[in-house]
């Protein structure tokens, strides 16, 4: 039984039908000290219930909880403090960690239900910048929670491969490109011919007609255009591919936005049908109001489909495909309104599912406290943010550690997981600054310093190991020193941090609880000799390994590798 359920039944068998399992359990409160308790239950609540001060109330249930479990269970004022058995539990929280291993915080929230996510989505021949980093490792991690909590997650990167633009850059390649030149640099050729496109135009106003009509064929399907488009896409992935094998980051889909081109007369059909469709200025729109949105532009006036009209086809879509529980979009904070619009619509069209899309927003990536921007030169290349990340963490690796064996590698893990775990961090809805340098630290609230934790972890079982000392996975594994107690109320807390990170969506519980284990665990090896030759020996090395299971397993579910050696 977890520690909450011990205080929830012993708080239970005072207070009868008063409360119930599930109220108890949400007016727990973690106490700031643990040396106020390791649970606190406020009585404010019982107040008008017992017609009591909640002093007295809290006075009453102290004296009668049964001590079992408890070290002590006291009264101060309108609190009741419970004190775990410290040398029950901690044989109960090792056990259990060392027997579950990686599995240790796993649950059953979504009944293997599939849950699509929209995920990066960046635009085809144009480079990814660090404006994708967000929606990538975001979803990413939530992909990974999912799965943790017994959802069937489905990465889609809804590619945005189609539109105008490829009229302009098929022009483009016509005029100045060339094969063995896209086929050399992908992304940067086809950008710069774009670019070089958008000057040329303004002293050759017709070549926006050429555009024009290039995508024109390339609707009708003619072969030409279809072929130049296809070899587009298929080279952009192809770099693009380069950088999410980088940030460990697969996908199960690609369908983007050119997917859905034959999918959006029956969403026309569908409004028409159902009368929802209305005349205004010439458009098609569907009215909004008793929403408090503003109308949905479904058609223009000559007769061009909207994003809207293909995201309606894309979640019809994928209800149909995967009959999902839950359907995410990892999308910036300043889409709000367009997704309220989607459900809104959704609604209108009869469709119940409508409730179970949700927007995942994100704030914004900003360097000197600006906004990251192509207009205005500040596009960062996300490629060249994770070279140089790496490169600082393999002269930090070079300065602490020279011999240590697979540096390149450690580096590359210890670099692209700093930049991960610096967004992750941070709640999504903040934006933050970046700041590469402090980012690679290995000291401070950082990715390397959560790896560095776990690596020493590692270590002190090599050693231990070496002596012939190894972990059993059953023995007699009793703390009760301040220093182990921190530690093990941190590893303890571990199920109910993924609990709250999946209902909430928010990969920085994850993160941060990750920070707080190992300030934790690097505070108890400063204080204690782990390795000294003792009746407790056993139960110390239960805790280092339980330690580094759930760091490794944290960092995993926010997308960054453990090194066992840094």
């Amino acid at each position: 039984m977890r520690s909450e359920e011990l205080v929830v039944k012993a708080l239970k068998d005072v207070l009868g039908d008063k409360l119930s399992a599930a109220e108890l359990q949400q007016a727990l409160e973690k106490p700031k000290s643990l040396a106020l308790g390791d649970f606190a239950f406020p009585a404010f609540s019982l107040a008008k219930i017992f017609r009591k001060a909640p002093q007295q109330i809290a006075a009453e249930i102290a004296g009668q909880i049964s001590q079992a479990h408890f070290e002590k269970v006291q009264a101060v004022g309108p609190y009741v403090n419970f004190f775990l058995n410290k040398s029950e539990f901690s044989q109960t929280i090792l056990q259990t960690v060392l027997q579950q291993g990686q599995a240790y915080g796993n649950q059953d929230l979504g009944a293997a239900g599939n849950v699509p996510i929209d995920m990066s989505s960046p635009n085809i021949a144009k480079p990814i910048s660090m404006g994708h980093l967000r929606s990538t490792v975001i979803g990413n991690s939530l992909a990974k929670l999912l799965r943790k909590a017994n959802y069937r997650p489905i990465k889609i990167n809804h590619l945005g491969d189609w539109g105008t633009q490829f009229g302009k850059l098929i022009e483009a390649y016509k005029l100045w490109g060339s094969e063995a030149e896209v086929k050399a640099d992908p992304i940067n050729k086809l950008l710069e011919y774009y670019v070089r496109f958008h000057k040329e135009d303004v002293a050759h106003p017709e070549l926006d007609d050429e555009a024009r009509a290039w995508f024109k064929k390339l609707e009708d399907g003619d072969e030409e255009a279809m072929r130049l488009w296809k070899w587009f896409r298929s080279e952009s992935l192809k770099s693009f591919m380069k950088i999410y094998k980088k940030l460990g980051v697969e996908f199960d889909s690609f369908n983007g936005e050119a997917f859905y081109n034959d999918k959006m007369d029956e969403i026309v059909t569908i409004l028409e049908e159902k009368q929802l469709l209305q005349e205004s200025r010439g458009a098609q729109i569907v009215d909004l109001e008793k929403y408090d949105l503003n109308p949905a532009l479904i058609r223009k006036t000559d007769g061009a489909t909207l994003y809207i009209t293909r995201d309606l086809a894309a979640a019809l879509y994928r209800k149909r495909t995967y009959n999902f529980v839950q359907s995410l979009y990892v999308v910036g904070n300043e889409q709000t309104n367009h997704f309220k619009q989607l459900k809104a619509v959704l609604k209108e069209m009869g469709e119940p599912w409508a409730d179970e899309i949700h927007h995942i927003p994100f704030g914004l990536i900003t360097q000197g406290g600006k906004k990251l921007s192509t207009r205005a030169g500040r596009v960062i290349l996300l490629e060249e943010v994770l070279d140089d990340a790496v490169e600082l963490a393999r002269q930090q690796i070079e300065a602490k550690n020279p011999n240590l064996e697979n540096k390149e590698q450690v580096a590359e893990e210890v670099g692209v997981g700093a930049v991960i775990f610096h967004d992750l961090k941070n709640e999504r809805m903040n934006n933050f600054d970046f700041n590469l340098e402090e980012v690679v630290r290995f000291e401070g609230e950082t990715g390397p310093y959560v790896q560095y934790s776990h690596a020493r972890a590692m270590s002190i079982l090599r050693k231990a190991a070496a002596a012939g000392d190894k972990v059993a996975l059953a023995g007699t594994y009793s703390l009760n020193d301040p220093d182990s107690w921190e530690v093990l109320s941190e590893i303890a807390a571990f199920p109910a941090m993924v609990k709250r990170a999946v209902n909430e969506y928010e990969p920085s519980v994850i993160a941060k609880y990750a920070l707080h284990l190992a300030k934790a665990f690097n505070k108890y090896y400063a204080h204690t000799k782990v390795l000294q030759d003792d009746v407790q020996l056993g139960a110390r090395l239960a805790l280092v390994k339980s330690v580094a299971t759930v760091l490794k397993e944290s960092l995993n579910l926010l997308g960054v590798h453990a090194p066992d050696r840094m």
